[in-house]
């Protein structure tokens, strides 16, 4: 079992949501693969969709080149059988290099498909833990637009299991809730070795 870190908190150092998620992470005891992207991910271009919209044995070394990245984060995907994702929450929703990530990896025959009854995502059999940090919004409440949204995401590209482990409310709550989402970690630690 391997596990993918998916690090996008810009803060590198005090971030609640890059501790709680390594900390998850690194307690499977399998080898972990990490991602951070919290400087940052090309947005997809008019190039990209281009390439990405030909078929693989017709594109040129240019087309190839602008999906060199895309390809490698969808390897590291397709590689996982566990991936954990570290999400604070900003303005309501995800970082933008969390959606930048999101637009990479999501892809037409590669990590999902059309089908004459509608898309089927191709990730089927992973598992995913989104470990989310507020300041105030309250995670699962009507203006969390993160966590459904990754729920959502993830479940389209095949990824049925998803975990929410939230540390929210942070100002309002602070210590309390960062102690709930250690317990809510320990708990999933145990539940996967069980």
């Amino acid at each position: 079992m391997t596990t993918l870190l998916i690090q996008s908190s810009a803060r590198t150092e005090g971030s609640v949501t890059r501790k709680l998620a390594r900390k998850l992470a690194e307690g499977f005891g399998a080898p972990v693969a990490t991602r951070d992207i919290s400087n940052g991910l090309p947005v997809i271009s008019a190039d990209w969709v281009a390439a990405n919209g030909t078929d693989a044995s017709e594109r040129s070394d240019a087309q190839r080149e602008v999906l060199s990245q895309s390809d490698s984060l969808v390897a590291e995907l397709r590689d996982a059988d566990r991936i954990v994702i570290s999400a604070p929450l900003y303005n309501f929703s995800i970082p933008a290099s969390l959606k930048s990530w999101i637009d990479l990896v999501a892809r037409a025959r590669e990590t999902f498909r059309y089908t004459e009854t509608g898309p089927e995502g191709l990730l089927k059999g992973k598992k995913a833990y989104i470990v989310a940090a507020s300041g105030g919004v309250p995670v699962g409440s009507p203006v969390d637009f993160a966590t459904p949204y990754l729920r959502h995401v993830l479940g389209f590209l095949g990824i049925d299991d998803v975990n929410i482990i939230a540390a929210d409310q942070l100002i309002a709550k602070g210590g309390d809730s960062v102690t709930a989402a250690e317990i809510a970690v320990a708990d999933a630690l145990t539940k996967e070795a069980a």
